[in-house]
């Protein structure tokens, strides 16, 4: 028999729902690459169509764990295989068994994808093009959804698991998986030529000061200067563009922050991993399918001011929230981190005046400017560069203002060495005038660390 043939035979059994046995053939390795993909997505379907009649209650019973799930599916799939005896080898068995068993528990072919602790981001741009990010570098992954409606019936199931829907009249959100991963889907009519996802995925462990030295991210001396800043509770801002690490830096950062000190964080999606003891961590919410019970970042900053905080992080600021935490800045929290989106220093504060903007309330651009210098002592830059290694490229602290504008000086500053893959962060020799206000709090610095002839050490 052809597999054409065969091919056509299984997709009858299967739309009419008889339950034919396949008659045992050759294992599928004598057949091309291409028609073994065809044929097992066919059985595939057709094990899915019984397997859902046969076990798709199992599979919402919420006192049933994950393990429990695919246990019970694996089990029942292995009992179909053998019961069709169908024409499969070891191998393809337990290819099959994966792939069935990721489309009702999981994320469908890209479940490997999101286990895979080197990939940082994976964006689906349609069935057949998937590409992933590791090391920084995009590639394209060799995996596939079968049509647009099996790439549909993933995204559904990860935000209908957050209480979100995403349809034609709603065809855009933004959600998140259970361990905390970023998700982004947008589907026709917006996007045109097919659903869209893309998903960057969360740190299981966030990365230590070590580690980002380890990586050549940063040096050892601005890493003292760092934690001295922390310690001696300056008020940081983390700026970057999108994929350049500010999360993890701001989560490395708020490792200095001593265990004795409460802390209340505030992110759209929980991705800080604090090890302190005296800690609260608030979440947005976003509205509920009625368009109701949103949580904004400013809710949560306002109700933070309540709970006795001795520390304010903020996964990023975006909006009208930026007004709050200046106030909160400069009304006696110290200390407070954040991050924004910005590609230099000087861009960060005309973009954190412009969010202060939209808090509604028509400030004088003076009296924006005069809050920021009073609240914001130091900007940490982050880029991607072109070998997408992540990397601090300036250190500088904000001086006051003079006249109307901001004035900053930069302590350490982007070296691009020898070339590419010898950058480094060098310092500039200008000692930073915030030694006054860490001294307050016992915190001292060995100022040989700002000397820019000293020896970069890794």
């Amino acid at each position: 028999m052809s597999l054409g043939k065969l091919l056509a035979d299984l997709n009858s059994d299967s739309s009419s729902g008889n339950a034919r046995p396949v008659e045992r053939r050759a294992p599928l390795k004598s057949i091309g690459n291409a028609e073994t993909g065809r044929f097992l997505d066919s059985l595939g379907d057709r094990v899915r169509i019984k397997l859902v009649d046969q076990v798709g209650t199992a599979t919402s019973e919420s006192d049933l764990s994950q393990e429990e799930l695919r246990r019970l599916v694996g089990e029942e799939l292995e009992r179909l295989i053998r019961d069709e005896n169908l024409p499969l080898d070891s191998r393809e068995q337990r290819q099959m068994i994966t792939s069935v068993t990721n489309d009702i528990l999981g994320y469908g072919p890209i479940e490997p994808l999101l286990e895979d602790d080197a990939v940082t981001e994976v964006m689906v741009n349609g069935t057949d093009a998937i590409f992933v990010e590791r090391d920084g570098m995009i590639s394209m992954s060799d995996i596939r959804f079968r049509t647009d409606a099996h790439l549909r019936q993933v995204i559904s199931r990860i935000v209908t698991s957050v209480g979100r829907r995403i349809d034609e009249t709603s065809p855009m959100v933004d959600a998140r998986l259970p361990d905390g991963s970023r998700v982004n889907a947008v589907i026709p009519p917006l996007a045109v030529d097919g659903p869209s996802l893309t998903i960057r995925k969360f740190m299981k462990s966030g990365l230590t000061a070590s580690e980002l030295i380890d990586r050549r991210s940063i040096t050892p001396q601005a890493v003292s200067f760092l934690q001295a800043c922390v310690q001696g509770k300056l008020n940081i801002l983390v700026s970057g563009g999108t994929g350049t690490g500010k999360t993890t830096f701001l989560n490395m950062l708020s490792s200095f922050i001593p265990d004795s000190e409460r802390i209340v964080t505030i992110e759209d999606a929980v991705e800080l991993k604090l090890r302190q003891r005296n800690l609260i961590r608030l979440e947005c919410r976003p509205p509920n399918l009625e368009g109701t019970g949103e949580v904004t970042s400013r809710d949560l900053l306002r109700n933070s001011l309540r709970m006795r905080p001795d520390r304010i992080v903020i996964g990023e600021c975006r909006g009208a929230e930026a007004l709050d935490m200046l106030q909160a800045m400069n009304t006696g929290h110290d200390g407070s981190l954040t991050t924004l989106h910005a590609n230099a220093p000087r861009e960060a504060t005309s973009r954190l005046e412009t969010m202060v903007m939209f808090a509604g309330f028509e400030l004088p651009a003076r009296a924006v400017r005069e809050q920021m210098a009073a609240a914001i002592d130091v900007i940490v830059q982050l880029e991607r560069l072109r070998d997408g290694r992540r990397m601090v490229t300036s250190i500088t602290e904000v001086i006051g203002l003079e006249g109307d504008q901001i004035s900053l000086d930069e302590i350490f500053t982007f070296d691009p060495g020898l070339g590419p893959g010898k950058e480094t962060l060098r310092a500039t020799g200008v000692r930073p005038r915030k030694l006054d206000k860490m001294a307050k709090y016992s915190i001292q610095i060995d100022q040989s660390i700002f000397d820019p002839g000293a020896e970069v050490r890794r």
